[in-house]
């Protein structure tokens, strides 16, 4: 076989190749871009959760910290992406990957990305993205009317007005819900006479001006810790984000809520926003929204709903009113890339209120001039791709309809999750499902009779190993390949609010099958007795407890 001894060069002639169309439909590009699909066709038919392979090894493909001299062939470092990169992947279309909300995608976003990137539009300026402009705005404006409703004529008022926003797009949750404290921040504390607002004259005098000794955000304690990054952003501080006690079910406790506000309230602190979660990251619950709206009305707060998780539910008829009381928010934040099911990088914050965000507001004479429909006026992120396209085709090819058959063919599939552990003697559910997450750990037959009987001493030893074989049972079966379910920890009543690290599982995949999960459990139950310390321990301390008594 001849060896080709030729040497890519940085020649203006080589560069201007690599940046021109390609003509011929057997040129060097089109054969490469029909091999990565090919490539990536088979990964995504035959892999399963991860490979095997350990990240040290992986890591030793990516050492040098040296920008190359000598550029390389497109063919060539093709060969090393598909060997390299492709191949050691995370294959989170799997259906027997049910551990986070990287979902499978509909296939037809593979090829539609292509506009997107082949366009490379920028929409924090209408010069840069055109037509894209009022698509976001499309967008935007159909997420506002899944939530809130409103009649026919608002839209067309408000949904392309220069001077307004009903939301902005991001690239994911946790920028979603800055930006809503970002505008309850600058409202609260708005241009009031000769102050000119927390936005020009700074957090310093806006309290000195107000006569507040700090700001407060409200939440459960099983808030997002996007929450916390908002907070120090904004200068308010991470303690200030108040952490509310959850009931049994995780949601917020009122009670707690009220109590925690009347003692800001008497140290001259503003509690400035209250969040409600729709979808808990942890275990998928929903905070009562109509009470904490009513609370937050009573209080003049910002009533924000973090519905990541939970907003795609609203696509449903069926299951919809599990987020009764979003409508009255003032903002919600949507992660379109859980189950709208659209690629990683595609968050929203939608506010009720058009006018909202003009708290916010910024100008500049090379971009973003006043009165220009610019959407990076009223966005936290400047320069941004055209996500806002795939999700517009996935809304249209899909349709509500079909959102609502996925949405509810996840919440019905972690209902049955949930019967088939706990029909199953060695498995215990932690948390029972609202939408399409659950918690649950192994836990052998006679381990729970023990702890029924033992001593607090006895109990939190069996506690402690249980969290340890949960660690191992989690690691291992993920290192396996075959499946991969994810782990936390919560405080669940049951067990006195200990630290308990559990398995946890999203189920928006609509290819998993009940086989696939009968599965997850065999594999889990088979994996435990591997455990060299902790199961050992489980089974002898069972044991000694179940004869005592």
């Amino acid at each position: 076989m001849a060896v080709d001894n030729r040497q890519a060069d940085a020649s203006e002639e080589s560069l201007h190749r690599i940046f021109t169309v390609p003509e011929a439909p057997d040129s060097t590009l089109g054969r490469i871009e029909k091999e990565i699909s090919e490539n990536l066709n088979a990964f995504l038919q035959t892999h399963i959760a991860a490979r095997e392979k350990p990240l040290a090894e992986i890591e030793k493909d990516f050492l040098s910290a040296d920008i190359p001299e000598n550029p390389a062939f497109v063919s060539e470092h093709t060969h090393f992406l598909l060997d390299k990169l492709v191949a050691q992947s995370v294959h989170t279309s799997a259906p027997s990957f049910i551990g986070h909300m990287t979902s499978a995608l509909p296939y037809f976003l593979m090829p539609l990305s292509k506009i997107m990137i082949g366009l490379n539009q920028n929409l924090v300026k209408i010069e840069t993205s055109k037509a894209f402009t009022p698509l976001e705005r499309q967008v935007l404006g159909m997420l506002h009317n899944l939530i809130f409703n409103e009649e026919e004529v608002f839209y067309q008022q408000w949904m392309h007005s220069a001077n307004h926003s009903l939301g902005a797009f991001c690239s994911g949750g946790t920028v979603a819900n800055i930006t809503a404290l970002w505008v309850a921040r600058n409202n609260v504390l708005k241009p009031d006479g000769k102050f000119r607002g927390v936005a020009q004259e700074g957090l310093y005098r806006a309290m000195k001006h107000y006569g507040y000794d700090d700001l407060a955000i409200l939440v459960s304690e099983r808030g997002h810790y996007s929450l916390k990054k908002a907070a120090d952003v904004l200068g308010i501080g991470r303690e200030n984000v108040i952490s509310v006690k959850t009931d049994d079910n995780n949601r917020i406790c009122l009670d707690e809520l009220n109590k925690t506000l009347a003692s800001l309230k008497a140290r001259n602190i503003k509690p400035f926003a209250i969040v409600g979660v729709a979808g808990t990251t942890e275990t998928g619950n929903i905070d009562p929204l109509d009470q904490l709206a009513d609370i937050a009305q009573e209080h003049g707060c910002h009533f924000h709903v973090d519905a990541a998780w939970g907003g795609a539910t609203l696509m449903s008829n069926r299951y919809r009113s599990l987020l009764k009381g979003v409508e009255r928010a003032d903002s919600v934040t949507i992660d379109a890339h859980k189950q709208l099911y659209v690629p990683m990088g595609a968050g929203m914050v939608i506010f009720k209120n058009p006018a909202l965000m003009t708290a916010i507001e910024h100008h500049a004479e090379y971009i973003l001039r006043k009165g220009s429909k610019d959407l990076g006026s009223h966005t936290l992120e400047g320069s941004r791709s055209g996500m806002a396209m795939l999700l517009f085709a996935s809304m249209n090819i899909i349709s509500r309809p079909g959102y609502e058959l996925l949405i509810n063919n996840s919440i019905e599939k972690a209902k049955y999750f949930a019967q088939l552990i706990n029909s199953h003697p060695d498995f215990e559910l932690i948390s029972e499902p609202e939408l399409c997450l659950l918690t649950y750990r192994y836990v052998p037959e006679a381990t729970q009779r023990a702890l029924k009987i033992a001593t607090p001493a006895q109990r939190e030893r069996l506690l402690d190993a249980l969290n340890d074989l949960t660690k191992f049972i989690q690691k291992r079966q993920r290192e396996s390949g075959k499946s991969f379910v994810s782990r936390t920890r919560i405080t669940p009543d049951k067990w006195d609010r200990k630290i308990t690290t559990v398995l946890r599982v999203v189920l928006a995949n609509p290819l998993t099958t009940d086989k696939i999960l009968q599965d997850v459990l065999c594999e889990q139950k088979a994996l435990a007795p591997q455990s060299e310390v902790s199961y050992p321990e489980i089974i002898s301390l069972t044991e000694k407890i179940l004869s005592e008594r």
